[in-house]
């Protein structure tokens, strides 16, 4: 089995003593103890608790928290501090706040609200970084370095004086000359051509952006949101070398947030020790999604095992009609961020605090401060079976015959694009492909675009959704792996753009279009409320397609499904399948309804050879696999209904032998 990151299965969540006061801290600990917790998130959001001004540094309530969870033998992940910018540091350096795409810049408040380029706040943040590092290194219990806290969540893309001559900086080390620069944005367009540097200006809303998500010149606003992912990641970057000046081998992480649209995480994930990140799903999230974000985190990390760092033991305080979690619920979706690859399961929060806009956001200990409510008792019990079980699977593998691709640049342009259509959320797509494997119990690796041919092949079948951008390389690596004798399946929105998110020109799929034997003459936008019948060949079951439809031509290709209705194209290809070397490449034309991409991927996953295991609706069946020749097997009924023999929300989880 793979080396465990830790001595124990770390069940526990972020504390904030700092705001109670301290006559209730050792009460709590002993309470958090019955419920089998063993670890402690600390010092998220105390930065000016530790540096009340610009040249002083007070611990000394952070070291009498330390030494109460030392005591205790608590494991503790120790956090910077750095997610909100303290008073005076906006008071005195008002440069450090972001600004928004309005050009205003923020004033104190808020969270997640520096500018990322801000040499104030990399040299505050890089000195308290360390002066913690160089404080608590190989102190016992230690077990996390967490810098920062959910980078970029509710912060947005800052657009300030400082950020605009950094990305002209940057614009110069990536393309050289304003010529090149010119040629990769298409910048004849509406005489858009600059003549010097200081010409480029940030897609803000006062300049060529089009509200926050697009721009006049497409472009210009894919390299501000891969400059912007940079500034930011130079920030945790900047912090973690600063802890590594005085520990070289405790790991570090920031929480990512699963599908966040603004940073590019696969970048992330190879500066972090481990991925963690968390999981708030809401109250019409489909477990299947859930299911979804916990692959792409564990491959985010390069499929190693990662920390579930948040979640909530009861209700989220954010949504408008916040309800409280189901017996049992909390309890399944730990489970399946075990199932998926999490060697860890922890809450936000610990303890309820009094004040603030997270006041009703649940906790292990309510307002009530008692062991008497629901949750506490709720959170107890499944404390007491991570005790028992947990350790076991610690370190367990996924192991996968499927891959998904969740590409961030075909995000950040799916959803920029100005045409055919603003219906598109590319994560709901993904998740349209994803969902029909899940119900399959079809275990799935999510990868990047830009996989080695190397790595892909230990797939039988690679899924590509929307995948609007294909950037250098990946078209011959995915023709490889179809000639070699594998199983793509992409479709609409895919092979449109280059890297700089200009059309590739030669027609629909461009460098997809001879793998998957098709022409997409046009794409025609439906609106909200309408849908297109695609009738399967073969029994002529008819499903319907919905937000584009994909107009197309066969090239060697064979038609899997045709449009029906009475549009000018009913009885064309909507769903193709090509014969390409040993293997095949499929091309959906529409984005199909539950029922037709259920019987696409079950027909695909046939021809591949794939194993899938039946379940009742609702219920999920994941494996994980450990060096030692153990399989532990984890059923859940992820429903609040009985479903077949399982009860709403039962959890089974069972070991043997390979």
């Amino acid at each position: 089995m793979m080396k465990a990151m830790f001595d124990r299965f770390l069940f526990g969540g972020d504390w904030n003593p700092e705001q109670w006061d301290e006559s209730t801290w050792e009460r709590d600990i002993v309470m958090l103890e019955h419920a089998h917790i063993n670890e402690a998130t600390i010092n998220v959001f105390s930065w000016t608790q530790l540096q009340p001004e610009s040249g002083r540094y007070d611990f000394a309530t952070l070291d009498r928290i330390i030494a109460l969870l030392q005591a205790h033998h608590f494991g503790i992940v120790l956090a910077t501090s750095t997610a909100a910018v303290p008073a005076w540091m906006s008071r005195e350096f008002p440069e450090v706040m972001r600004a928004g795409a309005d050009g205003v810049r923020r004033v104190f408040g808020g969270r997640h609200n520096f500018c990322p380029n801000s040499s104030v706040f990399r040299k505050f943040s890089h000195a308290l970084a360390g002066e913690l590092s160089r404080r608590y290194a190989g102190m016992p219990g230690l077990l996390v370095w967490h810098i920062g806290n959910e980078y970029g969540g509710g912060g947005g893309m800052c657009y300030c004086d400082r950020c605009a001559e950094a990305f002209r900086e940057w614009l110069r080390d990536k393309y050289g000359s304003v010529a090149a620069l010119n040629e990769a944005w298409c910048a004849n367009f509406w005489s858009h051509t600059v003549t010097d540097w200081r010409d480029v200006v940030p897609p803000s809303e006062y300049a060529d952006g089009i509200g926050t998500e697009k721009a006049v010149i497409s472009g210009l606003l894919m390299d501000y949101r891969r400059f912007q992912n940079d500034s930011q990641l130079a920030c945790f970057i900047n912090e973690r070398e600063a802890i590594r000046e005085f520990d070289a081998t405790t790991p570090v992480t920031t929480n990512l947030m699963g599908a966040f649209k603004d940073l590019d995480y696969f970048q992330w994930g190879r500066e972090m020790d481990v991925v963690s990140w968390d999981n708030y799903p809401g109250m019409d999230t489909e477990p299947s999604y859930t299911a979804m974000c916990h692959d792409l985190m564990r491959g985010v990390g390069g499929g190693k095992p990662f920390m579930l760092m948040e979640q909530t033991p009861n209700q989220q305080n954010w949504f408008p009609y916040c309800k409280v979690k189901r017996p049992g619920e909390v309890r399944a979706l730990s489970w399946q961020a075990v199932a998926h690859g999490a060697d860890t399961v922890q809450f936000f929060q610990l303890k309820q605090s009094l004040g603030g806009c997270e006041r009703f956001h649940g906790a292990v200990i309510g307002h009530d401060g008692s062991e008497e409510t629901r949750v506490f008792r709720q959170s107890a019990a499944l404390g007491e079976e991570l005790k028992d079980l947990g350790r076991d699977v610690m370190g367990a593998q996924t192991r996968s015959a499927v891959a998904v691709i969740f590409d961030w640049e075909s995000y950040w342009s799916l959803e920029s694009c100005v045409g055919p259509t603003t219906g598109f959320s590319y994560p709901q797509e993904v998740h349209r492909f994803y969902r029909a494997l899940h119900k399959l119990n079809i275990p799935v690796d999510i990868i990047a675009s830009t996989t080695p041919l190397e790595e892909m092949r230990r797939y039988a079948v690679v899924v590509a959704p929307a995948l609007i951008m294909i950037k250098p390389g990946v078209a011959r690596t995915l023709e490889a792996f179809v000639d070699e004798g594998g199983h793509l399946v992409t479709g609409y929105m895919s092979g449109l753009h280059d890297e700089h998110d200009l059309v590739i020109p030669g027609g629909y799929p461009g460098p997809l279009r001879e793998l998957c034997g098709v022409w997409v003459e046009e794409i025609d936008g439906l609106a909200p409320e309408e849908s297109i019948p695609v009738v399967f060949n073969g029994d002529g079951t008819t499903t319907q397609g919905t937000i584009v439809a994909s107009i197309m031509h066969l090239e060697g290709a064979e038609a899997v499904a045709d449009y029906g209705g009475e549009d000018f194209y009913a009885g064309t290809p909507a769903v193709s399948a090509n014969a390409y070397g040993d293997g095949r490449a499929y091309y959906v034309g529409t984005p199909l309804d539950e029922r037709g991409m259920d019987m696409l991927i079950k027909s695909v996953i046939r021809h591949a050879g794939v194993e899938s295991i039946e379940t009742p609706d609702g219920v999920e069946l994941c494996r994980r696999y450990g060096d030692d020749g153990r399989v532990f097997t984890f059923t859940i009924n992820l429903t609040g209904a009985v479903r077949g023999d399982m009860q709403a929300y039962e959890v089974r989880v069972t070991s043997d032998s390979a």
